[in-house]
């Protein structure tokens, strides 16, 4: 939605304006990543614009590292822009360290790298279950069939929630993630917090070995822990399991069907697997981070102001030249590789065990039966812009038989 131009404050000069609206930006078509990473050469590397309630736009790697570790000046603890009152809360991510540390803690038995490769077996189950059902027609959108809904029943199944309900729980998330319209975010938090307490409830009186019954065992800071705690922890787990991994699926997925050698590649030597997450990583992240500066500040030669929101541009950091070599092309073999997908200090998101597992099992499954398979031509890609990027269609065919 379209948003009047905000005044321009006075400590931002002039020279530091640049006019992007982060949710609907025209100049960006469905090529997002290609189109956010022309910012390097068009835009000053911190910029403001005026929409949305005017904010700094901050697109290479080494400013955003600094800032996300630097709650010092520049805090977590609000994430919407414009700023809306009250801000949702997203537990742990709305608190900035050290206060984030007992609600990663009290997570972290389920994203742990050991706790992903118990998992292995119902991830590589998924895979090949949500094959099977498009295998024989010799094509299918890759985003309905695949991308929203392989990531999403892992977890669900990890949170226990009823498998069923998918489909709208994804609407949910997408129309919380395109609004930046107060009254509707709030409208849309309260249905989520109120669909995740059912399920909180539910599990209060029929524990069963998922990640709800397990928060509602764990301590915090050595006292049970909240019923609003739990909520404001599901609330950030709906929205991360419903959408990050299910749309870097897509970007990535929708690079490999214009990429015949590489499918070939991957096919004839799964050892390349994990080079081709981690370059899909690099190229296709989705998440842009907000921070609030808490106190003024000059930093990168720009002067921040209390009260100021900065926007950081995690998708095309690892686009960011002074840190990769040639960052538009999508190269498996590249010696160095630097990214910020998944953040970076007190922040780090704690599923990136599980995301990567997710893509490698995926990759492992799909280039061994469905070898070949390229875009269907003459369709349009619908995406979606905002603070987690998505590819809504991606219709791919292959041959059968």
């Amino acid at each position: 939605m379209t948003t009047p131009l905000a005044t321009l404050p006075d400590h931002v000069p002039s020279a530091l304006v640049y006019d992007f609206d982060i949710l609907g930006d025209t100049r960006v078509t469905s090529n997002v990543h290609s189109d956010y990473e022309a910012l390097h050469r068009d835009a000053p590397d911190i910029f403001y614009t005026r929409h949305n309630g005017g904010h700094w736009v901050v697109t290479r790697y080494d400013a955003i590292a600094d800032i996300v570790r630097d709650p010092e000046n520049f805090s977590s603890s609000e994430q919407q822009i414009p700023r809306i009152d009250p801000p949702p809360v997203f537990l742990p991510l709305s608190l900035d360290p050290p206060n984030n540390i007992p609600y990663r803690q009290a997570l972290m038995p389920y994203f742990s790298a050991k706790a992903v490769k118990d998992m292995e077996e119902k991830i590589r189950y998924w895979a090949n279950h949500l094959i099977d059902e498009v295998i024989d027609k010799g094509q299918c959108d890759f985003v309905h069939d695949i991308a929203s809904v392989f990531p999403v029943s892992i977890f669900m199944e990890l949170m226990g929630m009823p498998l069923a309900r998918l489909r709208e729980f994804r609407a949910l998330s997408d129309d919380f993630f395109k609004t930046n319209v107060a009254a509707e975010l709030h409208a849309l938090s309260a249905r989520i917090i109120g669909l995740m307490t059912e399920f909180i409830e539910l599990k209060r009186e029929q524990p069963a070995n998922d990640l709800i019954s397990h928060l509602l065992k764990v301590e915090i800071d050595g006292r049970p822990v909240r019923m609003e705690e739990i909520q404001n922890m599901c609330f950030l787990l709906f929205l991360g399991g419903m959408d990050t991994v299910a749309n870097l699926t897509a970007f990535t997925w929708r690079h490999l069907a214009q990429d015949p050698q590489l499918q070939a590649r991957l096919a004839d030597d799964p050892t390349l697997i994990p080079k081709f997450v981690d370059e899909g990583l690099r190229c296709f992240g989705v998440i842009n981070t907000p921070r609030l500066v808490i106190k003024d500040c000059e930093r990168f030669g720009v002067t921040f102001r209390k009260g100021d929101m900065v926007l950081n541009l995690l998708p095309i950091a690892g686009r960011d030249e002074r840190k990769n070599d040639d960052p538009n092309r999508f190269d498996i073999d590249r010696a160095k590789r630097e990214h910020l997908t998944f953040s970076s200090g007190a922040h780090l998101c704690l599923g990136h065990f599980l995301a990567r597992a997710e893509l490698r099992v995926l990759a492992e499954v799909w280039t061994q039966r469905v070898p070949r398979f390229a875009l269907k031509p003459g369709v349009e890609h619908q995406h979606r812009m905002g603070f987690a990027l998505a590819l809504l269609n991606l219709p791919v065919e292959w041959p059968v038989g």
